[in-house]
């Protein structure tokens, strides 16, 4: 079960933040911020554009920034035993 701000409360650990959660919450602040001048009802073109390309930016950074931590600790794992 998940709780609010991406904690997940059920199963073994209790209080584990949920990475996902946490990027989608980034990703969505920074996007908003950059490519939203005014809040209205709709998304003109440009900001439609930008939003879809600021959220490419920041997935594929993500990506980059997990597959290296993951490699990093594969390291440290081999390393230690």
């Amino acid at each position: 079960m998940e709780g609010g701000f991406g904690l997940d409360s059920g199963g073994s650990g209790g209080g584990k933040l949920d990475p996902g959660f946490i990027m989608e919450q980034r990703m969505t602040d920074k996007c908003f911020r950059k490519c939203i001048g005014k809040p209205g009802g709709s998304l003109d073109n440009s900001e439609q554009k930008c939003i879809a390309t600021c959220m490419d930016r920041y997935m594929d950074a993500w990506n980059t920034v997990s597959r290296a931590c993951n490699s990093r600790l594969q390291r440290e794992r081999a390393n230690n035993t």
